[in-house]
């Protein structure tokens, strides 16, 4: 079985580190810890099946978007042994806008 490397960008460090900030301040420290790692683990997960999600070369080649639970979506793109987690978004976060903005 292929074994895809997985990264993450700044801007999804980032993002994962407002995210706790904002579920720390909601529920708790360790609610936050729990629920980021979940998510890491989740991305970390495309190391085995990559081309998950849905494409959405519409805003950016190669994009693909998939969904954590019921308010988080994941953008990330896949390469020849890499895959690229570009961004994880909570909540009604306009993704379109965001990744067209940041021109990941």
């Amino acid at each position: 079985m292929r074994s895809y490397k997985v990264v993450f960008s700044p801007a999804a460090v980032d993002q994962l580190g407002n995210l706790a900030a904002y579920i720390a301040e909601q529920a708790g420290r360790k609610t936050a810890v729990r629920y980021i790692a979940k998510i890491e683990q989740h991305c970390k997960s495309l190391k085995t099946a990559p081309l998950r999600g849905r494409a959405r070369d519409d805003l950016f080649p190669g994009l693909r978007i998939m969904g954590f639970g019921k308010r988080v979506n994941i953008a990330f793109s896949v390469g020849a042994n890499t895959v690229i987690i570009h961004g994880v978004f909570y909540g009604g976060q306009d993704i379109d806008n965001i990744v067209a903005d940041e021109k990941i």
